[in-house]
């Protein structure tokens, strides 16, 4: 992360798995500093900044792109410019053409890390001065792309274009400035699906 997004050195994170609810890096634009990038530690699952508390009663974990300027938890976030890139060497989805549930893990082709497009946001508990920081995942209707719309388990009732089926947003590396740094309009240009040929995907071994 420190090398291929430059972030500067003895970053405060030791790689791990990372899971809903529990802390996470992202990286965010320096508001100190122009131009620049800082790493932060946060919870991955958004708390908005009107919740009375950070342990949340739904889930924020990821955030549909349409509904971004709309949906409370995360249009005050992208109004005023809180995108992030959250690191990732994989990322699992779960595969139900078996019947059952198989687990995907999805890697780059070429071998890079995945830069993938976020929210966030910091919440101050009112009461005891506790200042959280959070980030939330961007997804994208995925149904007509060839990969990922085989994820996560279809729901018989509704036809293959009608499944709502999700993608995470990659931000390729030349587009992370004017992804944290842009207009929202610019920001949400580079809100798109990764061509197929972009992942390394395959069941996870036993």
């Amino acid at each position: 992360m420190e090398r291929y997004w430059h972030v500067g050195a003895r970053q405060p994170w030791r790689a791990a798995e990372v899971f809903p609810r529990a802390p996470g890096p992202f990286l965010r634009a320096d508001r100190e500093k122009p131009l620049s990038r800082e790493l932060v530690i946060g919870q991955w699952g958004l708390v908005p900044w009107f919740a009375k508390t950070a342990k949340l009663t739904y889930s924020t974990n990821n955030a549909r792109f349409e509904e971004i300027t709309t949906k409370a938890s995360f249009k005050s976030s992208w109004s005023y410019g809180k995108r992030c890139i959250i690191p990732a060497v994989s990322f699992d989805e779960p595969n139900w053409e078996s019947g059952k549930n198989v687990w995907w893990r999805f890697r780059r082709a070429d071998g890079a890390p995945w830069g993938l497009a976020g929210l966030w946001n910091t919440w101050t508990d009112k009461t005891t001065g506790e200042v959280v920081e959070s980030y939330t995942m961007l997804t994208l209707n995925a149904d007509i792309h060839p990969l990922m719309n085989r994820m996560h388990k279809p729901d018989p009732k509704l036809g293959p274009d009608r499944q709502d089926k999700r993608s995470v947003v990659p931000i390729e590396l030349e587009d992370v400035d004017a992804w944290l740094n842009g207009s929202p309009e610019a920001a949400a240009a580079l809100v798109r699906l990764a061509p197929a040929q972009v992942f390394d995907a395959g069941p996870v071994a036993p």
